[in-house]
Parts: C-alpha cells; structure tokens; sequence
C-alpha cells in the first residue's frame, strides 16, 4: 500500500472585527451560501502565502498576524484529499471589495442565522473558535452514502 495520494490543498480564512465576521456570498453551484473567503494553494507557494493571496484577490484586503487553527478536510469523489487550511486574523489593511467569486459582507455574528451559510458553516466556525479542535473531517460510513463530520 503506498503511503502517498493526490491531494488538493486550499485554505479559507475568518477575517473578523469585533463581533463581526467577513463572509462571501459564494456563487458556485458546488459549495453555495454565505462562507469564509479562500482558496487554492499555488504550486511552490506556502499555505501562508496563499492565504494572504486569495483574501486580496476575494476581499481586496490586505491580512496580516494569520493563525493557524485548523484543518478541514474529505476523500473527493476522484480519490483525492481535499485539505482546506484554516486561517483567522483581525488584522488587516485596504479597501473591502468583492469579486466573481461572490460579494463580501461584514455580518454580525448573533445574525448569522438570518443568511444562508453553506452546509457545514456551523462547524467550519466552530474549528475557527474553539482551541481545543483541530480537526473537521467528513468520515465516510463503510456500506453507507454517509458522509457525517467529525470534530477532533
């Protein structure tokens, strides 16, 4: 058995203000709703660099003191291992701007309710903010079409 795969690497970062968290509306049909900006990871790039990139290029704002504070990750339906990086600052320079990828939008955190997030947005944030989880991960269920989350 070889103890390599393909994977695909990307990151999403919470840009934050206080009580307010910078959200996407993101467009694309396979992941759609309200989420963190992001994006892949550029070959020789490191995943800080990518980070910094992709909120400039979704958000026009220039970040600065990222933290690492998770990872998110699942098995693609390819066989690949889609590992999303999971960055957070309130650091951050610029003029807000949105692009194709979908309009950014400062939301207070007690109105997340009222948008429609992504799918897993509840867990994704919960990575974001607890210290003592490091981990999302889509398990799949042998003999199932179940995909749950886990948080470790």
């Amino acid at each position: 058995m070889s103890k390599c795969e393909k994977s695909i690497l990307t990151v999403l970062c919470m840009i934050y203000q206080n009580d307010k968290i910078l959200l996407q509306n993101r467009v694309k049909e396979d992941w759609k709703g309200y989420t963190f900006p992001g994006g892949h990871v550029e070959k020789q790039e490191s995943f800080v660099q990518a980070a910094i990139r992709e909120m400039k290029e979704e958000t026009g704002l220039t970040v600065k003191s990222l933290r690492l504070c998770g990872v998110k990750q699942f098995q693609t339906d390819a066989d690949e291992r889609y590992i999303v990086l999971l960055f957070k600052t309130n650091c951050f320079e610029g003029t807000l701007t949105s692009s194709d990828e979908g309009e950014m939008v400062w939301i207070d955190r007690s109105r997340l309710g009222e948008y429609p997030l992504v799918d897993d947005f509840m867990e994704l944030l919960e990575v974001f903010d607890s210290p003592d989880i490091n981990e999302f991960m889509y398990e799949h269920r042998p003999g199932t079409d179940e995909w749950p989350v886990k948080l470790y």
